[in-house]
């Protein structure tokens, strides 16, 4: 992997320094995205709208993580999820059509990208099997225990969303210790 400081370096050289207030839409689900960020202070959530009208969140990013549209980027396909600002949040942003041309040139970027896309695809699955094979309780506990950042700093219905499971439900697993 390229060395994390100077990747932080280029990024802060090159992309653009962007403050949004809370509830900033980043992505829109069904456009196409412009824009991928680098979180240097904040956090936001990515969620989409089910057939039935309910928001399912499906992740979130704090200090250090990339955010946009991953159909957009690999595929130039609408986004298939939202992406908003839930605190105060400062990020790093680069137009998708200039990181797609810096990504053909850099080899560093490439091995990057690649080794994220990786990452992605190994939480996603893990993601998807524990909601499978794991209860809801399991689940938060596993979330309290691996992500302690998102308990403390994301509204519960928000949490309750991304378990798969109501914010009463979420309530009474907080409660049972």
């Amino acid at each position: 992997m390229p060395d994390s400081e100077k990747l932080i370096e280029r990024i802060k050289a090159t992309f653009t320094r962007e403050e949004f207030p809370a509830k900033s839409l980043l992505i829109k689900e069904g456009a196409l995205a412009k824009k991928l960020f680098y979180i240097e202070t904040g956090a936001c959530r990515c969620w989409f709208d089910t057939d039935d009208g309910k928001e399912v969140t499906m992740n979130f990013g704090f200090e250090g993580s990339f955010v946009s549209s991953m159909e957009t980027i690999i595929s130039n396909e609408p986004s298939w999820y939202s992406i908003e600002t839930l605190e105060p949040t400062i990020a790093y942003s680069i137009p998708i059509s200039k990181f797609k041309e810096e990504k053909e040139t850099s080899k560093e970027l490439q091995i990057f990208f690649g080794e994220f896309v990786e990452k992605r695809l190994l939480y996603y699955q893990k993601l998807f099997v524990t909601r499978i094979k794991n209860n809801p309780e399991k689940r938060y506990h596993e979330l309290l225990a691996q992500h302690p950042e998102i308990i403390r700093r994301v509204p519960q219905h928000y949490i309750a969303s991304f378990l798969g499971i109501t914010p009463v439900s979420l309530s009474r697993i907080r409660n049972r210790k």
